[in-house]
């Protein structure tokens, strides 16, 4: 049994919401970089089946499994966590230094095709000073439509 907010659950019945959050995470940051769960399992040596139930959050993935995911991902450690706080609804999340007035991103929304083919797209632009300079028109022509 465990305890969340004075609700006591059973893991077995219900996943963790923390472990949801960082199976999310581990599927954004393996569908950006266009890998298949196959490929996934191959380099932790573990089954597709195994990575599906961590991306799912079914199963609880350890401290030595998440940092081995961190480097074969390229992400650090903490990249999993980010946005935990608010995902779960806890409400203990630090507000005095938070930006006032933004929605919630809905992470789902970085799953659609288009989007990921964009991101990879970006990321083969060798030149950071292109990049950059597509970052910031985009960011404008986003600010313009916002605005009408």
């Amino acid at each position: 049994m465990c305890r969340k907010n004075g609700k006591e659950y059973s893991l077995a019945e219900h996943p963790h919401p923390v472990d949801i959050h960082v199976g999310s995470r581990v599927r954004l940051c393996r569908t950006l970089k266009g890998l298949s769960q196959q490929k996934l399992a191959q380099a932790l040596g573990l089954t597709f089946q195994q990575v599906q139930k961590y991306e799912r959050g079914a199963n609880r993935i350890g401290a030595s499994r998440l940092f081995e995911l961190s480097q074969i991902l390229e992400v650090p450690p903490s990249f999993f966590f980010e946005g935990a706080d608010e995902a779960i609804g806890d409400g203990s999340a630090a507000s005095g230094l938070s930006e006032g007035g933004q929605a919630p991103f809905d992470t789902e929304q970085l799953f659609r095709r288009e989007i990921l083919e964009l991101v990879r797209a970006y990321d083969r632009i060798p030149e950071p000073t292109v990049r950059k300079r597509l970052f910031e028109l985009v960011k404008a022509i986003a600010n313009q439509s916002s605005e009408n």
